[in-house]
């Protein structure tokens, strides 16, 4: 069962934004990860790259598909993963803990447009129907 946690911001391309302050961290979510199967490359942006929220960024890459990342927000990026270079299978061990990219947010109402975890968590089961 996938886990949907509280206080973050979740897209329907199953991106999901964590918000601290200025900053917004963009990772996949449960759901997505469990949906890909073993994770064995990510391919993520380079330091000062701009995300525009709707476009893609990089992707995932799995033993059974690849995805696309698209960014849920818009903003500069002040971090990669790097542990993700090394290591893309901790995204299948902790999807929200392995953040992929640290964004300085530029425009903060966007998150308006994203669903809460219930929200994400109706979205999901209405596309496992």
């Amino acid at each position: 069962m996938a886990k949907f946690i509280e206080g973050l911001y979740y897209s329907e391309s199953h991106e999901y934004v964590r918000v601290e302050g200025e900053y917004g961290y963009v990772g996949i979510t449960d759901y997505a990860q469990n949906a890909l199967g073993n994770v064995v490359y990510v391919d993520m942006p380079d330091v000062d790259d701009e995300v525009e929220a709707g476009e893609e960024f990089g992707a995932v890459e799995s033993v059974k598909a690849a995805s696309d990342l698209n960014a849920p927000i818009s903003g500069t990026v002040v971090e990669v993963n790097e542990a993700l270079e090394d290591q893309p299978e901790l995204l299948n061990k902790d999807a929200f803990e392995n953040w992929i990219i640290k964004v300085q947010l530029s425009e903060p109402d966007q998150l308006k447009d994203l669903m809460d975890a219930k929200e994400y968590e109706e979205f999901c089961k209405k596309q496992q129907e």
